[in-house]
């Protein structure tokens, strides 16, 4: 019996993947191997996704120096980590499983830019002292397809970035963030299923694969994956969506939540170099954090099978 749930059958079953999809099943794990748990525990960060108390869906970082990722068990993983109170997901993260609340549904993602490496988590989470405790649901290690590599520093908390913390919002993209976007080689997108299990993962190309139509509309290119489909599976069923673009050179982030579809019209993806599908992402709100994370990144070095941008 398939593990997948029926958006990402019907979409595998629309691309003409099914094949593909049931052989890539056996990369998916309710457990994380030790080799895994060795890579999750040098990372100093963890993308992670999930729904606000409005049901928005949001993605956003978790930050610490290596070791504040911890798998004490092959099925939990610790975080020694809580987001900043300004954060979109601060109120489903800091009372996850307390005072009667439920367990947090979460969408992960470990992902280590200098050896293009990745992890990609989903499972429940609790508080655990000054962290989170995730019981897991699913593991499952991506190629390294589309990722740049970056390498990182951490910041001092003496040393002066001229940056000051600072929180904006807003319901569409200003100018810059749109030219931020424009210029992006990466970004991370959260999804839910209709039952609300939850999912972060990557998406990386060369600057300007990311479209923006207008302030209020975002477009991308879907290109050649492992054929599973669990972000568009969940899209089938559910299109809220989240999006993080990170400030690699600032420490800023730009999260937005909206309303995501894919499309299939054969002359629309044609005419973008490199796409098996494109994904519109109607954006409902914004809000972007000045110095949200103490993480300095190297300019990147573009994937070798990141498909051309049309001029």
């Amino acid at each position: 019996m398939s593990g997948y749930h029926r958006g990402e059958i019907a979409v595998q079953e629309r691309a003409g993947l099914i094949r593909r999809a049931s052989g890539a099943q056996r990369a998916i794990r309710s457990d994380i191997p030790e080799v895994a748990a060795d890579f999750l525990g040098r990372q100093p960060f963890l993308v992670v996704g999930g729904a606000d108390e409005w049901g928005r869906i949001w993605a956003t970082q978790l930050t610490g120096a290596p070791g504040f990722l911890s798998v004490p068990a092959p099925d939990t993983l610790v975080i020694g980590a809580l987001p900043l109170p300004d954060d979109p997901l601060a109120g489903l993260l800091s009372g996850a499983g307390t005072a009667g609340a439920a367990p947090a549904r979460l969408g992960m993602i470990g992902i280590e830019p200098a050896t293009r490496r990745r992890m990609r988590m989903n499972g429940r989470a609790v508080r655990a002292g000054g962290g989170l405790r995730v019981d897991l649901d699913e593991a499952v290690a991506n190629c390294p397809k589309y990722i740049q590599v970056r390498e990182h520093r951490r910041i001092a908390p003496c040393e002066d970035t001229g940056q000051r913390h600072t929180v904006a919002d807003g319901d569409a993209l200003n100018p810059a963030q749109q030219e931020a976007l424009r210029a992006a080689d990466t970004f991370f997108v959260a999804t839910a299923s209709d039952r609300g299990d939850a999912d972060a993962s990557h998406r990386g190309g060369n600057p300007g694969f990311v479209q923006v139509l207008t302030s209020r509309l975002l477009r991308w290119p879907d290109y050649a994956g492992n054929g599973m489909f669990l972000t568009l599976g969940n899209l089938e069923l559910n299109p809220a969506a989240g999006l993080l673009l990170p400030g690699w050179d600032t420490g800023s982030s730009l999260h937005l939540t909206g309303f995501a579809r894919t499309v299939w019209d054969a002359d629309e993806v044609a005419r973008v170099p490199g796409a098996e599908r494109l994904v519109e992402f109607e954006v409902t709100a914004v809000r972007e954090i000045a110095a949200a994370s103490p993480l300095r990144w190297s300019e990147p070095e573009f994937h070798r099978f990141n498909p051309p941008v049309a001029g």
